[in-house]
This record gives C-alpha cells, structure tokens and sequence, in this order.
C-alpha cells in the first residue's frame, strides 16, 4: 500500500486516541532518551512522527522500543477556536504552551510549523534545524467551482488567515471572509457540511496528512502569496543542551 496513506491513517487514529492535553505516546514504560513536544492535532502529530522516524534513521540507538516519547500539549490556539488568531494574540499562539514545556524539562525537542513560529524566540531555546520544506503553495478546496474565480458573487470562503483574506477581497469584494477555525480534518468536515462555499488551506498540510484528494487546484504563487516558512517544520531546543 501507499506508505504516505498508512502514515496519515495512523496520524489520525492516533490523534483521536490522545488525551486533551498532556497526554504521552510510548509503547513501554522505560525512560525515553529523547522527549518530543508538540501540539495533539493529527497535522502536528504527523510532524512529530516525521522527526521522530528521521531521528530513528539517523540514530540507531533510537529506535528501541520506547526510546523516544512523543509528548502532546494542548496550546492557546487550540484552546481557543471562537475568535479570529488575531483578535487572541497572533503568533505564539501554537507554540508558547510547547516552549515552555521545554523550558522546564518536560520535553527535549519541539517540533513546530515554522509559519507559528514568533520573530523572536523565547529566551533560553533556540531552533537549530529543519526539516526539508514541503511544496509552500495553497490549496483551494470546494465543490462549486474549480477556483476562486470560478465562484458566484457573494460566496462565503472560511479561512482564519488575515492573509488569505486580504488577499481574496483584493480580487473578489463581493465575497464574504468568514471565521474558519480548527485542524485540517475539522474544517473539511464544514465546507462539506455546507457551512461555507469553498476554504484555502496549505498544500503542505495535505500533503503530510495524504489528503491530497481533497484538493479542488493548488494555487500559483501570483493567486495567493503563502505564509512567511510556509511548508517548513523547526526543531526547537533548549539553548543549554
């Protein structure tokens, strides 16, 4: 079978047996060697999964059975999915609850998408690599039309992103922008249930999740500018290691 379908569907089962907040993955009850941070989304959790398996390559020693520990923290930004990120504080949002779990301990290394990554790290980490990039481009994804253009007057797009919002206004004024928050599996579940005529979300994303079947058309560069990191995962570590 598809390596990337198994992926994602392990990704997903996952995800659904985690607990809210806290909760640990491991498969025997030794001390991990190594402490992976990270949000309990199955986009975040795929990450995780990514940098452990790479670890595991890279690393021999690691890939006894409980050597390394993924550790799921529940942030702001998933907390709080009623009102637009920038109305909640914009940046940190998905990331400052990980970095401190850091800080103290909890975790060894955090894995982040770098897009939700501050200017300006918290003191006492630093974020010393990368993983390869993904493909940096939007998806958009409806079943009216096969793009922005192809979308009556007045059709409601549900996206998050002052970005992409700007962005659609820009070309489409007639349009309605609306509030469009929750993991990737959350707001395709909306745009099929009608609550919206068509959403934007990164092709990364799906890509990692193999939901690329859900893709109506990936959009040039000139159609929507992504984000700044876009597509990158960052590694995060305490600066005394």
């Amino acid at each position: 079978g598809n390596p990337r379908r198994r992926a994602g569907a392990v990704v997903v089962a996952r995800a659904q047996e985690a607990s809210a907040g806290g909760a640990t993955q491991t498969s025997t009850k030794r001390t991990a060697l190594v402490k992976i941070g990270t949000r309990g989304s199955p986009l975040a959790l795929a990450q995780a999964y990514l940098t452990r398996d790479l670890l595991k390559q890279k690393h021999p020693e690691l890939s006894e059975d409980g050597a390394i520990e993924i550790k799921i923290i529940k942030t702001t930004g998933d907390k709080v999915l009623s009102q637009p990120l920038a109305d909640i504080g914009g940046k940190g949002l998905f990331t400052k609850e990980v970095d401190e779990a850091l800080l103290d301990g909890r975790v060894d290394i955090a894995v982040h998408s770098m897009k939700d990554v501050p200017t300006y790290l918290p003191k006492g980490t630093i974020l010393p690599c990368n993983l390869p990039r993904e493909d940096v481009r939007d998806a958009f994804i409806s079943p009216v039309g096969n793009s922005l253009a192809d979308l009556p007057e007045k059709s409601v797009i549900g996206s998050a992103s002052l970005r992409r919002r700007a962005q659609i206004l820009a070309k489409h004024p007639t349009f309605e922008v609306v509030n469009f928050r929750g993991n990737v599996q959350s707001r395709l579940r909306k745009l099929e249930e009608g609550d919206v005529t068509a959403t934007l979300l990164a092709y990364a994303g799906l890509r990692r999740l193999d939901l690329q079947d859900k893709i109506t058309a990936v959009l040039d560069l000139e159609e929507m500018l992504p984000a700044v990191a876009q597509g990158a995962i960052g590694i995060a570590c305490r600066e005394s290691r």
